[in-house]
């Protein structure tokens, strides 16, 4: 009775030590998926933003400026001054962040100081992220109009493949943050449509009150 005893305790033992590792293996899976969820809702968030401030900027100089030339270089700069922007920003906060938890784990003597620091953020991944993800949205406006002459069917196009984009990246974002699909694109949209559409116009005005105050 004894060994038949020890025999069920064992093998209670060892499919609680199984299930433990199963358990072990999800919340390592889980936290992983956490992870990556993270960054890519950053990437998508950076994306979007170099769409719209970069689209923005090309429909303001387009207000007062017909020239395919002036639109491209305007949104050339935009898109090189803010990819390092969001890179030289992006590579300070995740610095600080950085420092601030190395020194409390140096507070805390904690033994296997190395290994944690190899877990924590790396701040010139970040930058190379942002700004990688700023640039993937700015090229957007730019590719749809470099190739077009008439001043117009530019401004059409570009609209039309920034608002396809904003749709994209306002879905995807909703499918990373967990929230309605058509109702966040839309408010994406709709977002990005106020930007540019108040950027097109105080520009224009302010070159026509600039023009008649030279004149």
């Amino acid at each position: 009775m004894a060994s038949i005893s020890n025999i069920q305790e064992l093998a209670k033992n060892d499919k609680e030590k199984q299930t433990m590792q199963v358990d072990q293996n999800l919340e390592v899976e889980i936290v992983d998926y956490s992870k990556r969820a993270q960054w890519l809702r950053a990437a998508v968030l950076g994306a979007n933003d170099g769409l719209l401030s970069t689209s923005s900027l090309m429909m303001g100089i387009g207000a007062i400026n017909q020239d395919a030339k002036s639109m491209i270089l305007t949104g050339t700069a935009g898109l090189v001054a803010g990819a390092c922007s969001m890179a030289i920003g992006e590579f300070v906060s995740v610095y600080s962040q950085y420092d601030i938890e190395v020194s409390q784990m140096k507070r805390e003597n904690a033994t296997e100081l190395e290994e944690k620091k190899k877990k924590l953020p790396s701040p010139l991944q970040a930058a190379g992220a942002s700004a990688f993800a700023f640039a993937i949205g700015a090229i957007v406006p730019l590719l749809a109009a470099i190739f077009v002459k008439d001043y117009h069917v530019r401004l059409g196009v570009m609209v039309s493949a920034v608002s396809l984009a904003l749709l994209g990246f306002g879905g995807l974002g909703a499918y990373l943050g967990k929230a309605p699909l058509v109702k966040s694109s839309l408010r994406v949209l709709i977002g990005g449509w106020l930007a540019m559409g108040i950027t097109f116009g105080l520009t224009k005005l302010a070159g026509i009150t600039g023009l008649s105050m030279v004149n």
